[in-house]
């Protein structure tokens, strides 16, 4: 059993019905709740005082709500990068992102942009917690989450399958605006100060950096997948004849 906390994630962990809700917890005399409460439908509902919500919550900040739940489906990644695929899948692979607050974060701009997964590592990971819930705001209930014992093996797979690997690099020998990131991608965004791994990079088809001109050269992990994925949704909404003709050359 998992706690889901704050209002925006339990409200999209009821509407999205990706795992089944067992008990939900609403601050006695809190305002603004009686949506979620009526969102509950065949689910308990417990009035509770503030104090007893933050002994659920355990320190994350619960704004009156606290949902019980079966945990979110973790998938494996030797299954599921099998598929099947549509023919413009995004998935975005985590190289050693192990701030909970940054995997939420890209969890949220994946699931906003039109991603279909984020594969994230067995080990030397943030796991699913409900800090990483609470910073996805209710993301990590619309896309897939598949974890990699062997993050190049996952990423080969989906090679295979048509993917093109796709590694942010601030030294990428290719800007993020000159390549082709239509059709199917696994975008890569390694690990807080340490980047990609060297086996990982070298899996990838092509690495990109994103053009900076001001003295700090460098971007958090997940402003860099921000913007990363709405490039890649910038390009699927063009006409074909809008976009480079080719895939940028491998690294």
């Amino acid at each position: 059993m998992e706690r889901i906390v704050g209002r925006i994630p339990v409200r999209e962990s009821l509407r999205a019905g990706k795992r089944s809700a067992r008990r939900l917890f609403v601050l006695h005399d809190g305002t603004g709740l009686d949506e979620i409460a009526a969102m509950a439908q065949g689910v308990p509902v417990e009035r509770c005082s503030r104090r007893e919500l933050d002994v659920l919550a355990e320190g994350v900040v619960h704004q009156g709500v606290v949902l019980e739940a079966d945990p979110l489906p973790i998938l494996n990644a030797g299954e599921w990068a099998k598929g099947p695929f549509p023919e413009d899948a995004l998935v975005v692979a985590l190289d050693g992102i192990e701030d909970p607050h940054n995997f939420g974060a890209i969890v949220r701009s994946t699931a906003a942009c039109g991603g279909l997964a984020v594969i994230f590592g067995k080990h030397h990971a943030a796991p699913v917690s409900p800090v990483s819930v609470k910073s996805a705001t209710g993301a990590m209930e619309w896309i897939d989450l598949v974890q990699a014992t062997n993050l190049v093996r996952a990423l080969q797979v989906l090679q295979g399958q048509g993917f093109w690997i796709a590694g942010l690099d601030p030294q990428g020998p290719q800007t993020l605006w000159d390549a082709d990131l239509r059709g199917r991608t696994a975008l890569v965004i390694g690990g807080e100060g340490k980047g990609i791994r060297r086996l990982v990079m070298e899996t990838c088809d092509f690495l990109l950096r994103i053009p900076l001109t001001g003295p700090i050269t460098s971007l958090n992990a997940s402003v860099s997948a921000g913007i990363a994925l709405t490039e890649c949704l910038r390009q699927r909404g063009q006409p074909r004849c809008a976009a480079k003709e080719s895939r940028p050359q491998g690294a």
